[in-house]
């Protein structure tokens, strides 16, 4: 056999090899989201018809807490009740993208700073429907990968903000009307937003993304590389999720305090409820139940409204797991952004909500 017929039949091994991984990864990922996100989402669906609810909410009675160690324990055994088999899901995917996924792929699809790679990776979020927590793992594996900064931040906002599930409990629980200014802003945070930070990335373009494609030939075995790739996650991302889930447990009556009738649909009180959001940390579809919680005892549409858009788009601890996959200039612009946008959208729901 020549040499060259060797060399043929290696290539084609590789190939199935690296078909056999994306498989893989593709159902492992379906069965996850099967069991952890689409079938409970289903029956939630129905019960949001039905009910015009999806629960209480999960800052439970404000007036009573009061900033204790007893108030962030509280708080963080209700949220990771609630997400503790999102966030495994979310860290196993991570890990396994970096051992699974060939890079080349990833490169070829999501590694440009062009509008393209960026609307395959926030359509690629749509079945995700993961928190911004449980989707950052996703999206540092990504980044570890060389996947564009604008493709990354697409699928780690897109997951909360076009959640489709999100959208539909939404629209039996609050109004069409919320569902319509969610979607609007939601599209413009995945899209827009992550488009525009890989302006604030120095090498945006020079990367020679051809030379970054040619494979690496892997080092070690799967199962090797797979713990290293986990550990490493787990690490990195499970102290900081901790920590600043139990400060925000703490504090979250400073973050939403009680408001008189005046101040309680003013601009200041959209501003402090956009800021507020943007910081605190929440299951998927928690926002649904706050806000609806807070409409009934007397909070204004526009903070609400602002929530509706910070709330889920990004937090404290989400922004924290992400910290070192992505350059600060852009994390600051994502930041201002949700804020702003925030503001933005609970000034536009005051007149039309």
């Amino acid at each position: 056999m020549s040499q060259l017929d060797t060399t043929s039949q290696h290539q084609q091994s590789e190939q199935r090899k690296t078909l056999w991984f994306v498989v893989a990864f593709i159902l492992i990922a379906a069965a996850g989201l099967l069991y952890v996100k689409w079938w409970p989402y289903y029956n939630k669906s129905i019960l949001s018809a039905h009910t015009h609810s999806i629960g209480s909410s999960i800052l439970g009675n404000l007036s009573d807490a009061t900033p204790s160690w007893k108030s962030a324990v509280d708080y963080a055994i209700v949220y990771f009740s609630s997400v503790w088999k999102a966030a495994v899901l979310g860290i196993l995917l991570g890990s396994l993208l970096q051992v699974l996924l060939p890079a080349q792929w990833l490169l070829k699809f999501l590694g440009k700073s062009s509008f393209g790679s960026t609307a395959i990776a926030g359509m690629a979020a749509v079945p995700g429907m993961m928190c911004s927590c449980c989707a950052a793992p996703i999206a540092v594996g990504l980044r570890k990968k060389n996947v564009s900064v604008g493709a990354a931040l697409a699928f780690w906002i897109g997951n909360p903000m076009i959640n489709p599930a999100t959208l539909i409990f939404m629209t039996f629980v609050l109004s069409w009307k919320f569902t319509l200014l969610r979607l609007v802003f939601g599209l413009i945070l995945t899209f827009g937003v992550s488009y525009l930070a890989n302006r604030f990335v120095k090498d945006v373009e020079p990367v020679d993304i051809e030379q970054m494609m040619v494979e690496e030939k892997a080092e070690g075995s799967f199962l090797a590389r797979w713990l290293k790739s986990a550990g490493s996650m787990l690490l990195y991302v499970v102290p900081a999720y901790i920590l600043s889930v139990l400060l925000l447990g703490a504090g979250r009556v400073w973050l939403f305090p009680q408001l008189n009738e005046g101040a309680a649909d003013s601009l200041m009180a959209i501003i402090l409820f956009a800021v507020a959001g943007m910081l605190f940390v929440i299951p998927t579809a928690a926002e649904i139940p706050i806000i609806q919680t807070f409409l009934s005892v007397g909070i204004g549409s526009g903070p609400a409204a602002a929530l509706l858009i910070t709330l889920p788009a990004v937090s404290l601890p989400s922004l924290l797991m992400v910290a070192k996959s992505f350059p600060k200039k852009v994390l600051v612009f994502v930041i201002m952004s949700v804020v702003i946008l925030g503001i933005a959208g609970g000034i536009a729901g005051k007149w039309l909500l």
